[in-house]
This record gives C-alpha cells, sequence and structure tokens, in this order.
C-alpha cells in the first residue's frame, strides 16, 4: 500500500509543460495541485492525537514547477539576478514606471523570480496578490502606513510582536495616529474599541509569544462597521493552519524568514491581500520605503514551500507532545498552546484553524530566574531568537526580545517574567522532552 506521504510527493511533482517557444527563459501558467486531501485526510491523525482540528475545508495549494523556464526545464527554479532590464522605447519605460507589475523594468517594482515567489503566496492564501519584501518588518510597516493617516484611530490586539508593537506606540504617534489595545480574548472587545475615526484593526493570531487567539469574524466584523482595513499577521500559523482571508481579513501579513523559509537561512516577509486595490496602494508605499526582497533570497523561500506541510505535520505533532509533557510538570505553571484542551480559547482554535501549530509558551513558577536558567540550560534545543525553523528555539522574553518594553507594555501584553517561548523543529520528541525535562530540573534548583 502507497503511503500517504509518497502519494503526496508524487502529487507535487507533477508533469512538465512544455516551454514556450523563443530562446532563453519562456513564461507558463503552471497547473494548480490541489492538496486538500493532503491536509484534511491523509495526514488526520487518530483520536488520541489531536494536532489537528477536525475542520476540513481548507484547500492548500501549491505551483509544483516555477513559471520561470530555462529553454532545458530542471526541477529547481531559475533564478533571475538582473537588476535592471533593457527597454524598447522610451514610452514603454514610462508605461512600466507607474506599472505595479511590469513585467521587466527594475527589480525594486518586481523581479521574475520574486513574482514567481509572490503568485505562489497569493494561491497559499486565498488572496489577488502578494508583495514579498526583504523582512517580516518591511511588509507589516508599508502595510500599516498605507492603511492610516494623520489623525487616524487604530485598535490591534495587546499582544503583539515587539517591533509591531513599537510602530504602534512610538512611531505612530509622531503623526498624531493614536492607537487603543484590545486583550483578543475578550469577546467584544473589538466591537467596543473601535471609533468612527478607526481607520485600522490589527490582529496577530496565535499572538507572539503569548499564543492568544483572535476571533477573525469578531474583529472583521467590528472593522467593517467603521470601514476600517483589517490587517493579520498569519506567520505563527501559517496557510496551512490558517487562511485569514477566508474570514473576511483584507491583508495577510507573514514573516517569510519564519515558516515560509523554513531552513533559518533567509529573511524575508509578505503581505497578501484580498482585493487588488489594497495591494495597488501598499505597493505604492512599498516602491517608496524600498524594502525589496533579493532574487537568491526569494528562491530560498519558494524552496522552503515545497516542504512546508511536511514540516508542519511533524513539528506540529511535536509541539502538541511537548506541551501534554510541560503540562504535567510541577514546575510549570501554565503552558499556551492551541491544542491544549487546557487552553482557554482551544474551542475558538478549532474553529478557525486547520491545525495548532508548532510554537508554545509555558510560564515556570521561579519567574525571572527560573526563566533564564532554563534557556541557558538546554541541549539539543537552542537558545536564540526567531523562529519557524527545523531546529528547536528557545527564548525568555522577558529579558530578551520584549526587555526594550516598559514593564507596564509587557503586563499589558501579557508577558510574565517566567514566562518562555518556544519554536518547535524536527528534532525527535522524545528527545526534545527529556531536554527540557533536564533544563526545567536545572532552573528549579
Amino acid at each position: 500500500m502507497q503511503s500517504p506521504l509518497l502519494a503526496t510527493f508524487r502529487r507535487l511533482r507533477g508533469t512538465l509543460a512544455r516551454p514556450t517557444s523563443g530562446p532563453g527563459i519562456g513564461l507558463y501558467t503552471p497547473p494548480l495541485f490541489d492538496l486538500s486531501g493532503f491536509i484534511s485526510s491523509s495526514l488526520q491523525r487518530p483520536a488520541g492525537l489531536p494536532w489537528r482540528t477536525e475542520k476540513t475545508r481548507n484547500v492548500f495549494r501549491l505551483r509544483p514547477r516555477s513559471r520561470l523556464r530555462a529553454k532545458e526545464p530542471g526541477p529547481t527554479d531559475p533564478r533571475v539576478a538582473s537588476s535592471t532590464w533593457a527597454l524598447a522605447s522610451a514610452r514603454q519605460g514610462a508605461d512600466f514606471a507607474v506599472d505595479t507589475a511590469p513585467p521587466a523594468y527594475y527589480t525594486r517594482w518586481g523581479n521574475p523570480t520574486v513574482r514567481e515567489l509572490e503568485d505562489v503566496l497569493a494561491d497559499l492564501e486565498g488572496g489577488a496578490r502578494a508583495l514579498a519584501t526583504g523582512s517580516g518588518m518591511g511588509a507589516i510597516a508599508s502595510a500599516i502606513l498605507t492603511s492610516v493617516d494623520r489623525g487616524d484611530h487604530v485598535v490591534a490586539g495587546s499582544s503583539l510582536y515587539t517591533a509591531t508593537t513599537e510602530i504602534f506606540t512610538r512611531l505612530l504617534p509622531r503623526f498624531g495616529i493614536e492607537t487603543t489595545f484590545v486583550d483578543p480574548r475578550r469577546r467584544g472587545a473589538w466591537k467596543e474599541s473601535v471609533r468612527s475615526d478607526t481607520r485600522l484593526v490589527y490582529v496577530e493570531t496565535p499572538a507572539n509569544p503569548t499564543m492568544m487567539i483572535t476571533d477573525l469574524s469578531e474583529a472583521v466584523s467590528a472593522a467593517r462597521s467603521v470601514g476600517a482595513t483589517t490587517l493579520a499577521d498569519n506567520t505563527f500559523a501559517s496557510p496551512v493552519n490558517q487562511r485569514p482571508i477566508e474570514f473576511g481579513i483584507d491583508g495577510v501579513l507573514h514573516s517569510a524568514t519564519k515558516y515560509l523559509g523554513g531552513h533559518s537561512d533567509v529573511v524575508a516577509g509578505a503581505v497578501v491581500t484580498a482585493k487588488r486595490g489594497l495591494f495597488d496602494r501598499i505597493w505604492f508605499v512599498y516602491k517608496m520605503l524600498g524594502p525589496a526582497l533579493g532574487p537568491f533570497e526569494a528562491f530560498l523561500v519558494r524552496r522552503g514551500l515545497k516542504t512546508l506541510p511536511l514540516r508542519m505535520e511533524v513539528q506540529s505533532r511535536t509541539a502538541q507532545s511537548l506541551a501534554e509533557f510541560l503540562e504535567d510538570r510541577r514546575a510549570v505553571r501554565v503552558v499556551h498552546y492551541p491544542g491544549l484542551q487546557s487552553f482557554p480559547q482551544h474551542a475558538l482554535a478549532r474553529k478557525q484553524m486547520n491545525g495548532f501549530g508548532a510554537m508554545l509558551s509555558f510560564e515556570l513558577n521561579g519567574g525571572y530566574r527560573a526563566g533564564k536558567r532554563f534557556v541557558e540550560a538546554v541541549d539539543i534545543a537552542t537558545l536564540a531568537v526567531s523562529l519557524g525553523g527545523t531546529e528547536t528555539l528557545v527564548q525568555h522574553p522577558a529579558s530578551m526580545t520584549h526587555g526594550p518594553l516598559t514593564d507596564q507594555e509587557r503586563r499589558v501584553s501579557g508577558i510574565s517574567e517566567g514566562l518562555v517561548r518556544v519554536s518547535v523543529g524536527l528534532e525527535d520528541a522524545d528527545d526534545l522532552i527529556d531536554d527540557f525535562d533536564r533544563a526545567i530540573r536545572a532552573a528549579s534548583r
């Protein structure tokens, strides 16, 4: 009997279409392979392994081959390194200068290798267009600055990536833009917080590093009641586990450095829009700020996407096992992982996610000292920032990433002194559990 993974790999391989006529690189539109069967049935686990939800409507689509074809096509994607291209006429140059997707003009306007990645990302999130950027913050900043103007009001979740929080608390106030932070766990909080001058509702779900879940439908409803744009950071979940556009979100943001790239070897970002109009506005701001993604970096992210569903399967399953282990340790006060029955928003996670992901956090009873000692005591896991790679990474937010925030900002964000964030990798689950067991004992001494 053919294994599910082998069957999936064969489906992904597909068949090569004939290249278009003419020398050099030809363009063609490859078929989209529907991985809904892979996501909803091939990877369905027995009842005793609740790493996945029962939701089966997800359609995960991946282009198995690049649109960029060499004359003699190979199995990997070509990389177009040109920063500029010859033009047929001055008129063509004028037309391309105002085009959001010229076929060949200047790499800050677009690059064939980068555009191939953008097409794939739009497919994965179910959006109209995607824009790849040189970092996750390049995508986040471009999208936020597009959505607000002087004197506007923003509503955002209280638990966010640190640099995103600093945009709302330290950059936007320079332009008279006020942000109201809401606890996404409180029902009705979004509706209560929007005002007539609210122009942006910003969510991050699951949130970094507390794993708080935002009810996307509730946030969208609140935003639409006042005509505000909605943006959702989907980095933690990835499009395998969640597609915010399906719930009405206008723009989806990613640090592609994380799960999309998946190997801790590239820095990149992306924004995917539900409609072309928002994309055009973000592209204008992006063009001014200049956070362009290079073709080699685009190639690395595109390569990482080929194994995204497979990585997420293993990492999510290991995260579930690790979370269950941590929950039984007396030195651990609480574990934040959507796949646990004890997680306060477990039902919401099952409702809007296809799987619970590979991120978790937990709080040690020993507070600040125990948190620091734990992350310094691990052996198999690595003490490092970032997430989403093949290796397990741990960090202590209170002393590291969230150190720049004030005590009040950390309290509002839910960052306790003993909180430890974990990005679960591809290591053996039993090895990781043994490593964490030893580190917890060391931190408790």
